[in-house]
């Protein structure tokens, strides 16, 4: 019977960079009756917690989310489970599902996969990647729903949205009164997440005298750059795991 689990000594490879992306499953149909459209704050700290807790629980250096998708980033080194195929995708699926459960008393269920890098470079071109992804949609997002709100059918706002570019949907929304370019930068950038050290006070019971303590914690950015700033962003991240 065990010869039959045929993935179960599928691994990593050795040395590459890891991004774990968890996506919710059929999130169209759970977001639209529950939520504002096309973005919901209370839903954006929610993905924002289950991001965080994928962050602490599996290790990661970085974590980036927009819409209802989160990548998490971890070092070359990261020998979580043995770097073991099966049980990274399934615990990560496991832990975004538990924690958005539980924050929004509603069952969900996300799926997971996993990307290597094989250089510094390749990791940069990924996050651009995802960031440009959550531009693009945020851009249809709002084009959508101020068409639906406007009365349109869904078969009405599709049509007139398909093939149209970008300058178009920009002067769509400015003639419904939204500037895309002014709405907040974590509905157009997605936001980070990734540990900083900050100084703490303690005391010192021997010493008997107040000290000053380094402690890390989670921060939580929405206002990331955008682009070639982006870029750089994230290689400041890669290069400070490098030098720790």
């Amino acid at each position: 019977m065990r010869s039959l689990e045929y993935f179960h000594n599928l691994r990593l490879l050795p040395g590459a960079w890891v991004v774990i992306r968890v996506d919710g499953r059929s999130f169209s149909k759970f977001t639209e009756p529950r939520f504002d459209k096309p973005f919901d704050l209370k839903f954006h700290q929610m993905m924002a917690l289950t991001a965080e807790a994928l962050l602490q629980e599996l290790q990661g250096i970085y974590a980036y989310t927009e819409s209802d998708e989160i990548s998490l980033l971890c070092a070359p080194n990261w020998d979580f489970c043995d770097r073991s195929l099966e049980k990274i995708v399934s615990i990560s699926a496991g832990i975004a599902s538990a924690t958005f459960t539980q924050a929004c008393q509603h069952i969900v269920h996300f799926d997971s996969r996993v990307w290597l890098g094989a250089n510094k470079s390749q990791v940069i071109d990924y996050f651009r990647w995802r960031q440009a992804d959550a531009t693009r949609c945020a851009l249809n997002g709002w084009c959508y729903w101020t068409l639906r709100k406007a009365g349109k059918s869904i078969g009405q706002a599709t049509a007139m949205l398909e093939g149209k570019s970008v300058a178009f949907k920009n002067e769509l929304l400015f003639q419904h009164g939204i500037n895309f370019n002014e709405l907040p930068s974590w509905q157009r950038r997605g936001i980070g997440l990734y540990f900083e050290e900050y100084e703490k006070e303690g005391y010192n019971p021997i010493l008997h005298q107040a000290i000053v303590v380094k402690r890390r914690r989670i921060k939580c950015d929405r206002d990331l750059p955008m682009k070639e700033a982006y870029g750089e962003f994230i290689s400041q991240i890669l290069d400070s795991e490098s030098s720790s």
